[in-house]
């Protein structure tokens, strides 16, 4: 008999399919339970089972899936107008539409809303997208926001503290007033988080929406002199200093 404390053969599922560049993990644990996943022809819907590579045919909707030799990685300056979908239902223009097509399932991670602009990531690695977007791992992220009138000091301190929105409190911000126009003030903002809509929600929280909003980095990866609407591949560099932002500061 087998010993329980034995290693158990292959990896799971959800982690294989992550590796094979179908989705974040968490996304194609969804996949799983949706049943769109089939192990030798069997659908599958359970997380905990585990496949072997070389000897399990894995298909996702009826397409065999295999890990890649070599993963790639890339940074796109996102324009206003693009859903940060590879495939919209209503037809609306996608980033798919915007880095070249090789033949490999590239996702994106993270998303940013149709109007906002500016550093989107994209690859094929679930593991690396589920690292970055892990909610135990605080990712920096920094922006440009452009919000009706002026914020004051103390509508900015509250949110360098956290303010408490309907899906709980936020984590504390970076905050620094940039210029002021007529009726409307730009202001930097780094957050660790990566909430639905966060930046708006959280200006809105103060009584100053935002009428423009621009993403300049992701964690150590700048844009640069990207132009927009440009792509380009991550150094080797880039991919280990983003790995590396992810740390778990066990939720403090």
């Amino acid at each position: 008999m087998m010993s329980s404390d034995a290693p158990r053969e292959g990896e799971r599922l959800q982690k294989y399919l992550a590796r094979c560049g179908v989705a974040s993990r968490r996304a194609c644990e969804e996949y799983i339970t949706a049943g769109r996943v089939s192990i030798n022809d069997v659908v599958s819907t359970e997380l905990g089972v585990r496949v072997v590579e070389g000897r399990d045919v894995v298909t996702v909707d009826g397409v065999v899936v295999t890990p890649p030799r070599e993963h790639v990685y890339y940074v796109l300056h996102k324009p206003a107008g693009y859903v940060t979908t590879l495939d919209d239902p209503e037809s609306r223009a996608t980033v798919a539409e915007l880095f070249p097509q090789d033949g490999r399932r590239l996702f994106t991670v993270g998303r940013l809303d149709r109007d906002t602009t500016g550093l989107l990531l994209l690859t094929d690695d679930g593991e690396f997208a589920n690292r970055l977007m892990h909610p135990r791992y605080h990712v920096s992220k920094s922006y440009v926001a452009r919000v009706t009138g002026t914020p004051g000091e103390s509508d900015l301190a509250r949110l360098r503290r956290g303010v408490e929105l309907d899906d709980g409190p936020t984590r504390p911000a970076e905050v620094e007033r940039l210029v002021n126009g007529a009726g409307w003030t730009d202001v930097r903002i780094t957050i660790s988080e990566g909430r639905k809509r966060q930046v708006r929600r959280m200006f809105s929280h103060i009584h100053h929406p935002v009428m423009r909003l621009h993403r300049e980095c992701f964690g150590p990866v700048t844009l640069g002199t990207l132009a927009e609407g440009a792509v380009r591949p991550l150094e080797e560099s880039e991919v280990r200093a983003l790995l590396e932002s992810a740390t778990d500061d066990g939720g403090a």
